[in-house]
């Protein structure tokens, strides 16, 4: 049995190069090319890179990031290969963060090679035309309308059109009570897109919206279950510019969770969780490595996806539960309907059941069908190498602390990583290795 986090000394001690574990169980086409040592200039292969601690951290790129992407463009900033964006942030439109990863790396990117941790939600059009409250940063209601999505409410508006249930600031109570509360649309739904600024008003508010059916301003009902949430980015912590990890919008649903449980005695329950590390993400990135290559009139098939991140419990972990997808995918010879089963164990985060649209999806996703996903680990952001050695296997379990979503059971062969590098340039070259990749 394998280490559920293997040394970093081979790699980031003397200056020789790594020993590189053997692939995990493979079928298919890439099984018989596996061992081939003729040089490649076409791709047959993608990368899915991670942002934060990985390319940058806070708004400062990484050194060995723009040394990486040097590789991954030709002299017209073409690239060579097809690369997706995979991000869990979701406070800004795909314009946006393809804009300023065009300006941190040096290389022209478009919308169209970002996913960020809400892109999914364009699959949900049985929610578009519901009134819904959305909760986060940044330009919400233009994200919320590029989605797809004709009346959102912010948790700003909701509170100027409530302001008696925003109590816990005393100096932003309302002076003069209102005569009357100004009419508003039930609220059907409740989008989480990332941790909120004030995180007192929007726990508050969203408890309201679900403790009254989507009338906040009613009196508590115990309603159950109760309207849908979507929630996006489960990341219990994030790396910026500070010397360790921040708080992401995971421990914010964390808070969620338990003053919903402790109100109510039950579990608050999601219709999706989307982002890493969700199947359903992942499959929505390869859709977008395969419009790529389409694109280039790359003709060779995508057969590996390599997943770059620095977070164990979702890079690291997403990556391989969508390799383990993959694999048994193969060995059945069929693919199962698209379903966003985000749980490895409790399964209460699904896909909307609508079978017409998990049909509609499933043909526009019916070309994503990799052989493997392989899960390359770095170190310059929320994985350390200067952390304490892992437990022994056999106490894995027991020792080590799950960061995961709870609705995501704890399986410590889902964070053992294929491949761990000290940045992203080294991870470059390692995959260009592996693949005998020579571009030029």
């Amino acid at each position: 049995m394998r280490r559920a986090l293997p040394p970093l000394r081979a790699l980031l001690g003397a200056a020789r190069p790594p020993r590189l574990p053997a692939p995990r169980g493979m079928c298919g086409p890439l099984a018989e090319r596996s061992g081939h040592s003729a040089l490649s200039v076409l791709p047959s292969f993608g990368f899915l890179f991670d942002i934060d601690g990985v390319l940058v951290r806070g708004k400062t790129p990484i050194p060995a990031a723009r040394r990486a992407f040097q590789k991954l463009v030709n002299a017209q900033g073409q690239f060579l290969v097809p690369v997706v964006f995979v991000t869990n942030a979701g406070n800004c439109l795909r314009q946006s963060k393809a804009d300023q990863l065009s300006h941190l790396l040096g290389v022209p990117i478009s919308q169209d090679q970002v996913m960020m941790s809400h892109s999914p939600l364009r699959m949900f059009k049985r929610y578009h035309e519901k009134c819904v409250l959305v909760s986060g940063q940044g330009p919400l209601l233009d994200i919320a309308q590029d989605l797809g999505f004709c009346q959102p409410i912010t948790i700003d508006t909701l509170r100027e059109k409530r302001p008696l249930l925003d109590a816990v600031d005393h100096d932003r109570r309302p002076n003069v009570l209102s005569p009357s509360a100004v009419e508003l649309p039930k609220i059907e739904a409740v989008v989480l897109f990332g941790e909120p600024v004030r995180w007192e008003t929007s726990l508050q508010l969203i408890i309201d919206v679900l403790l009254t059916s989507g009338y906040p301003g009613n009196p508590y009902e115990q309603n159950y279950p109760h309207i849908p949430v979507l929630a996006c980015n489960m990341d219990l912590m994030w790396v910026a510019e500070a010397q360790s990890p921040r708080f992401g919008h995971g421990t914010f649903m964390v808070c969620l969770e338990n003053i919903y449980k402790k109100i109510t005695g039950k579990d608050l329950k999601y219709e999706a969780l989307m982002g890493k590390p969700s199947r359903l993400t992942y499959q929505y990135a390869e859709h977008l490595i395969r419009a790529q290559a389409l694109q280039r009139s790359w003709e060779q098939p995508i057969h590996t996806l390599y997943a770059v991140g620095d977070n164990l419990m979702t890079d690291v972990y997403g990556a391989n539960l969508y390799n383990r997808y993959l694999q048994e995918s193969c060995r059945a010879g069929s693919t199962p309907c698209l379903q966003a089963q985000v749980s490895a164990g409790r399964g209460s985060a699904t896909l909307s059941q609508d079978h017409e649209m998990c049909l509609r999806w499933e043909k526009e996703l019916a070309g994503a069908a990799a052989a493997r996903c392989s899960s390359v680990l770095v170190c310059t952001g929320v994985y350390s190498p200067h952390t304490r050695a892992a437990p022994e296997p056999a106490d894995c379990v027991t020792h080590t602390v799950f960061h995961g979503h709870r609705d995501f059971s704890f399986d410590p062969a889902l964070v053992e990583p294929d491949h761990i590098v000290p940045d992203v340039d080294a991870a470059v070259d390692l995959v260009f290795q592996l693949e005998n990749f020579a571009p030029h």
